[in-house]
C-alpha cells in the first residue's frame, strides 16, 4: 500500500483494503465527537511531552492555540504537521485520538474555506502535490494505475507545479532511496 494512499483496480472496488475503510470510519467518528477543549489540549500536551517534542513548541501551541486558526497551526513549521500526518498515514489510533480535537477543528475550517472559496472557482483547475514514496509504495501506486487513489491524510497542494517539484527535490536530497512523485490533480467543483 502506498504511503498515505490506497490504490485498487476499478474491477474490484468492493474489495477495498481494510485500511481504507478504517480511515473512513475513523473520520466519521472523530468528526462527531464533542469534547472538552481544555481537557483535550492537556491530553495532547502530555502526549507531546512523551514524544520529546520541544517544550517551547508545546508551550506556544498551548498558550496561543485559540488565537490562531487550525490552518495556521497545521502549516506552521513545528511538530503538529508531521505528527498529525504520520498518525493518519500509519493509522496510529493513539496519535489520532490525541489529535482528535485538532483534526475536527482543521476539518471544519477547511470545509468552511471550501464553501467560501468555491464560488470563486467556476471552472476546473489543477493543483500539484510533491511527495516522496518508498520503492515499494511507488510500485504499488503504479500497479493501481487507472484505479482508485485515496489519501488518508490532509493534503497540501499548490497551483504552482514549481512548488511541488521543489518539495520533491528537498525530499530526494534528504533520502536518495525515495522515489519523487508529483501528483497532478484536476479539481472540478
Amino acid at each position: 500500500m502506498t504511503e498515505g494512499a490506497t490504490g485498487s483496480n476499478p474491477k474490484n472496488l468492493d474489495q477495498l483494503p481494510p485500511t481504507y475503510m478504517y480511515s473512513v470510519i475513523f473520520k466519521d467518528i472523530i468528526l462527531e465527537i464533542d469534547d472538552d477543549g481544555e481537557k483535550s489540549m492537556n491530553t495532547l500536551v502530555k502526549f507531546c511531552r512523551k514524544k520529546n517534542i520541544s517544550e517551547t513548541e508545546i508551550s506556544e501551541f498551548k498558550s496561543e492555540y485559540h488565537n490562531k486558526s487550525p490552518v495556521y497551526w497545521y502549516t506552521k513549521q513545528m511538530f503538529l504537521y508531521g505528527m498529525l500526518n504520520r498518525a493518519l498515514r500509519m493509522l496510529d489510533m493513539e496519535g489520532m485520538t490525541k489529535l482528535g480535537f485538532f483534526i475536527r477543528s482543521l476539518h471544519l475550517q477547511l470545509e468552511q474555506l471550501h464553501k467560501e472559496q468555491s464560488v470563486d472557482f467556476q471552472k476546473e483547475f489543477i493543483v500539484y502535490r510533491g511527495q516522496g514514496l518508498s520503492q515499494q509504495d511507488f510500485q504499488n501506486l503504479m500497479d493501481s494505475k487507472g484505479g482508485l487513489l485515496s489519501f488518508n491524510n490532509f493534503l497540501s497542494t499548490s497551483k504552482k507545479q514549481k512548488v511541488a517539484t521543489s518539495f520533491v527535490q528537498q525530499v530526494l536530497e534528504r533520502n536518495p532511496d525515495i522515489v519523487g512523485v508529483t501528483f497532478i490533480m484536476t479539481i472540478d467543483l
